[in-house]
Order: structure tokens, then sequence, then C-alpha cells
């Protein structure tokens, strides 16, 4: 009786022995990997029975009513897309065939971080998207103003974000936080080395330039698969604030990105931007020295060749903020015919993540909204619940559902999404192989002028000094120094550190 009492002790102890406690779901279930999704092979896609991954993100997707967890702060405006080059050998996708065809659009930019209410002169990556209302439905791009990411597996999100906002116990954001975060996760040297420059605060939203972060997959008539990457290009020029400048205009409008975009427009002064795509064959993949389905890389444009495809312009200002732009809903999910998901894992989370947020944000009659519904008629049998408009629209209005005898909704063969051959893989929780960490943030690095580099170092070490905790400093010197040795000197050397200290 004594051994079995014993053992029960030690049981309800086993957790919390050596000072640490195992990580559970919200139904008690020990987690046995919280840092990669469930994946078919090692660069394969996400698998929707990884319960742990759907549970954390949806977890996540409802913390904040009604602000938007992430992207609070925006701006938007409408206007057009013209394609300038016939695309139609790669995509069917409706938007990009033949030259001078247009396409209507809503653009909403924002930060990412920071609330509602905040300043547009805080050091944040931009959001950058695009919902393009064709006639094969809406399509949108939802990227950032930088071509990468920090992470590269949508289950570190939400612990990414947390870091990032203001603490639970102080209500401050805190360096100390995001930066131990950070020093255990090497990926994110490549992002906070461009976020850490003075493209972290654009000087305005028609001044920043636009990507799609992820690949996608273009899909021809052919049944033929190209993997592609979207960048924006500014026509006014990509120019930022450096810390007196932000300083400056903070203390007179703080608002400035808002003002100054909604000016141009009033003014006539309608900002362009060019739309580039960079693609690779699929049997060509595995050729680069990093995984391009890696959110943390960039498509080198002296590898992959950019090709400018069309220009976008806008034209006009929203009416009414909260209708048409507070009630935006943006998804990396809305995909037309000729563009599908890749197997990206920070975009498989997002295609669940984004449309779940704006049914909790909006409610799940969302794409009725009139600046989300699409040109083309809705027609399917999803029925009823909050602010349902559109339910009726059938041959039959008895009937509504399928397969049926009596007239029914039919498909179309000819927009089956391509077919991706698997076998001899596991089903697995494993990081990718090919991380690569430091090539590119050192490459990005070494092509700043002298005084990037010194801006760079000015803005990281004001945050990074802030950490009173060495070891944490220490270690994002370390990724730093292997990204590029003189790098890594400088932040060493202006946050005090000697040789000796990493010997």
């Amino acid at each position: 009786m004594k051994k079995i009492v014993l053992i029960v002790i030690i049981l309800g102890l086993w957790p919390t022995l050596y000072g640490q406690q195992i990580m559970t779901t919200n139904g008690g279930v020990p987690v046995g990997d919280n840092q990669n999704s469930k994946t078919v092979g090692e660069y394969g896609p996400v698998l929707l029975e990884d319960i742990h991954l759907i549970e954390k993100l949806a977890a996540f997707d409802r913390e904040r009513i009604p602000e938007r967890v992430v992207h609070a702060r925006g701006a938007g405006a409408f206007g057009y897309f013209e394609s300038t080059k016939d695309m139609s050998s790669f995509t069917k996708a409706s938007l990009f065939q033949g030259n001078n065809k247009r396409t209507d659009l809503v653009v909403r930019f924002s930060t990412v971080i920071h609330g509602k209410g905040s300043p547009e002169t805080a050091r944040d990556p931009r959001g950058f998207a695009v919902k393009f209302y064709t006639e094969q439905g809406n399509y949108d791009i939802v990227g950032n103003n930088l071509p990468i990411f920090f992470i590269r597996d949508a289950v570190k999100f939400p612990d990414m974000v947390h870091s990032l906002k203001p603490s639970p116990v102080t209500n401050k954001q805190d360096p100390n936080r995001f930066f131990d975060f950070f020093a255990n996760v090497p990926e994110a040297t490549h992002m906070i080395t461009r976020l850490y420059t003075d493209l972290g605060i654009p000087k305005g939203y028609q001044y920043m330039n636009g990507s799609s972060v992820h690949g996608f997959k273009w899909l021809n008539r052919n049944g033929e698969v190209v993997y592609v990457k979207y960048s924006w290009v500014s026509k006014q020029g990509e120019k930022n604030l450096d810390l007196e400048q932000a300083a400056k205009q903070q203390a007179m409008d703080w608002q400035h990105a808002t003002v100054d975009l909604r000016g141009d427009i009033d003014k006539k002064k309608y900002p362009q931007w060019d739309l580039y795509v960079q693609m690779i064959k699929p049997e060509n993949l595995h050729s680069f020295d990093f995984w391009p389905l890696d959110a943390t890389k960039d498509w080198p444009a002296d590898k992959i060749e950019k090709v400018k495809i069309g220009t976008m312009t806008l034209n006009r200002n929203p009416v009414n903020y909260f209708q048409e732009v507070e009630s935006v809903a943006m998804s990396p999910g809305n995909l037309i015919p000729g563009v599908e998901a890749s197997e990206d894992k920070l975009l498989q989370g997002r295609l669940f993540s984004y449309f779940d947020t704006q049914r909790h944000r909006l409610g799940p009659n969302n794409q009725q909204i009139a600046v989300n519904q699409p040109k083309k008629q809705v027609v399917n049998y999803n029925s009823d619940s909050y602010s349902s408009a559109a339910n009726s629209k059938f041959p039959d209005a008895d009937i509504n559902y399928q397969p049926s005898t009596k007239v029914s909704l039919q498909e179309n063969s000819e927009y089956k999404p391509s077919e991706t051959p698997v076998s001899n893989v596991k089903i697995i929780h494993k990081k990718i192989t090919k991380t690569n960490d430091f090539a590119q943030p050192g490459n990005f690095y070494r092509s700043l002028s002298e005084q990037e580099k010194v801006n760079l170092i000015k803005n990281l070490t004001g945050d990074l000094g802030q950490v009173t905790n060495k070891r944490i400093q220490k270690i994002m010197i370390t990724y730093f120094y292997k990204s590029d040795r003189d790098y890594g000197m400088r932040v060493a050397k202006a946050l005090g550190f000697t040789q000796k200290d990493f010997m």
C-alpha cells in the first residue's frame, strides 16, 4: 500500500520536477511538439488532424474583441490593377490574362503588433493586403512591406505575438520579453535585421514596397504548375524615417501615414505600385541553399528573375472607414482558379487563421458585407446564422442540399485543384533540414550602405540594450556574428561586450 501511495505522489509531482512543467492542450493532454506542425513528410503540407495546432490558432484568433489581434491599426483605399504582360501560359487566373486588363481592388495597409490607436511612427512590419474583385471571385494577396517573416511555422505565431505584445503583468511592451523569444528562434535573425534598419519605419504607406512573403502555386490550363512569389514596387520610391525623423514626425502628427495617403488621393496624386512575380519550377525547388517555401527566406533577384506583370493605382478614398476598411476581410485563402496555396508551413496555418479571425470579428457571413462581396454572384448551400442575407439564390428554393434528383447546383471539373503526388513519406512533427538561418541576413547586411549599417546598429541596440539578461544579449550577438562578423562585432561593441565575454 505504501508503494502505491509513493507512486501516486511521484506521478503527481513529475510535471514540476527540475522546475519544469509539462505543456498541455486545453483538455489537459500533454503536448509532444510545440515547435513543428504535423506535415506530410519533411516538406509536405500541414495536416488538419494536428489538433494542437488548430486549438492553439483558434484560441489565439479569439483573444481580443473586437480589435484585430494583429494588424489593428490600418488605412485603406480603392483602385484598380492593370495587367501589362500576358501570363496565361503560367496561370489561368483571370486578372493576369492579356495586356491592359483592368481589375478593381481594395487595399488595406497596416502596422502589425501595435493596437488600433497606436502611432504610425512605431517600428513594426507593415501589412500590405490587396483584394482583387475578379470575375472568378475575390482574390487576396495578403503580405507585408518586407519580403520575409520572423518564423517559418504557424505553430509559433501565437507565441511570437505574445512576446511582442504588452506583458500580462506590467501591460508594457518589453524588449526583455521579445528578445527572450527571439534568442531561441535563430530563424528570426533575417527579419530582425531588416526590421531594425530604417525599413522598420516607412515614411508613409505610399512609400513602401510590398511582398506576398509566401510562395504560391500558379496553375495553367494544361495543368502545369509553377511556384510564384509576388513583389509590389512603389512608383513613389521607397522612403523611410530614421529615429530622429520619426521622433519629430510623432511630435507633429503620429497619424501621418493615414493622413498622407488620404491627402494624396484627394489631391489626385494617385499612388501606384508595379507588380512583379518570380517563378520557380517544381523540379527546381531543391536547387537552392535554402528552402524557397520557408517564409524567413527571400528569393534573390540575381537567381530568380523578377518579371513585371502589371501596375496598381489607388484613386478613391473610403467613404466610411468602418464599412470599407475596418470591415474588409482579407485572407490568403481567398484564391481563384489558377492560384493555389503552396506547402509553406506558415501559409498553411494562415489559411485557417485568417478566415477564422474574420468569423470571430465580423461574423460567419462576413463575406456578405458590401466591401467583401465578390462581383461574381455567390450561389451555394451555406445557410443562415448571423447577418445572413444571401442564402436563397438556388435553382429550386426548396432544394438546399446536394445530391438531389431535382435541379441542384453543379460543380465544374475545370476548376478542380492540381494534383500533388505523395508517396513513401511519414506524417511527422519535424523542423526542415535546410534552415540556413544566417546566410541571407548576412547578405542583406553587406548590401547596406555605411550609413544604413550605422542606423541598423543604433536602432537594434536601442532595444537590445534594454535587455537585462546578458545571456540573451550574447545569444543575439552570436546570431548576428554568424550572419556577418562585422555585424556581430559592431553590436557587441555597442553593448559593451569584449572578446573575453565570449570565451
